[in-house]
């Protein structure tokens, strides 16, 4: 689908409403988070499949809590609004998040 969107509280749920969503949940002072950028923007290039969604979680604590994220990086599937699988590693790496996304979306 091309672009990454920026999200909000305000706008996340119509966000995951339709088709695959991938939401990277990350904060700026995150620096795995940081330094998975440009690989989630490769994604959102290369995947046709899904959309891709970025939610800064210090703008957007009180959703951030409703999700129960506990940690940065966090990676959320969602298929047609429903939250199908996640993934939350403060020591993940692109590979180990291409392996996640592969296995979920065979799931979804």
């Amino acid at each position: 689908m091309g672009d990454v969107v920026e999200a909000t509280r305000d706008d996340f749920r119509d966000l995951v409403a339709d088709g695959l969503v991938l939401v990277d949940v990350w904060g700026p002072w995150c620096a795995r988070c940081l330094a998975l950028m440009p690989h989630v923007d490769e994604l959102a290039a290369q995947r046709d499949d899904l959309r891709v969604v970025k939610l800064e979680a210090p703008k957007a604590r009180r959703l951030c809590m409703e999700l129960k994220l506990m940690g940065l990086p966090a990676f959320l599937l969602f298929a047609g609004g429903e939250e199908v699988s996640r993934i939350a590693d403060p020591n993940l790496t692109a590979q180990q998040l291409d392996s996640w996304l592969d296995e979920s979306l065979a799931r979804a």
